[in-house]
């Protein structure tokens, strides 16, 4: 690799590894988004609820005096009982998502999720192998498994918009209200670094192009 593109390379790469930090930090935690149901009386207890990929939070929370007919916000005191989602974990009870959203979308961006991590596995194998055999052509296929991550992860972002939308449009559930939360901002974080991230390695990492008529790509650089 030319002396011109590692400092390129070495750029991109930071810019992944963040990527791939708050790709992580998306998947584990739940708190994608916060909902929020109507309260009727002031100075009484309600229930609002955060949830991620694998499980959904219940908090009791004490409202006070008001115009805000909402339960929240989440960072209140109060007691907190989180429960894996019933398709994931059949002993545990999640009866509230189960009435309020699809399981099919809960599943579905869950194995997405989980897709993108492979993705993320077999870019960084690549990567690694690329920098301790001398072969700098594999940051190409590195290249396209980062940004193919980046893609995994924006598609189960929109399939949790989705069914957070259907949540609160079902006549069936008690949220009238919802906000995306940091977990959220995260995923959304990860697949701009991982995608962007992935075509600009793409393109670091690709041979010169010839800049005459008379050179060819057989005059480019070589690579080990």
């Amino acid at each position: 690799m030319s002396q011109t593109k590692a400092p390129k390379v070495r750029a991109t790469l930071f810019c992944i590894l963040a990527g791939i930090v708050l790709a992580m930090v998306a998947v584990v935690t739940d708190h994608w988004a916060v909902l929020s149901p109507e309260v009727e009386h002031h100075n009484a207890t309600c229930e609002a609820a955060h949830f991620g990929l694998w499980r959904i939070c219940i908090k009791r929370i004490v409202t006070s005096d008001g115009k805000d007919k909402t339960c929240g916000p989440i960072s209140l005191p109060g007691e907190k009982n989180c429960s894996y989602f019933r398709h994931f974990n059949p002993g545990e009870t999640s009866e509230i998502f189960e009435v309020t959203t699809q399981k099919e979308y809960s599943i579905s961006a869950a194995a997405i999720a989980i897709f993108s991590l492979g993705f993320i596995i077999m870019g960084t194998i690549c990567a690694l192998l690329s920098f301790r055999k001398k072969r700098d052509y594999l940051l190409r296929p590195a290249s396209m498994f980062y940004a193919f991550a980046g893609l995994c992860i924006f598609v189960s972002v929109e399939v949790t918009r989705q069914s957070v939308k259907r949540m609160i449009g079902s006549e069936h559930t008690v949220w009238i209200e919802y906000y995306y939360s940091w977990s959220f901002a995260c995923a959304c974080a990860a697949f701009v670094l991982l995608f962007l991230g992935g075509l600009a390695l793409l393109l670091f990492s690709l041979p010169r192009m010839p800049q005459n008529p008379w050179e060819s790509c057989m005059d480019a650089e070589p690579e080990h």
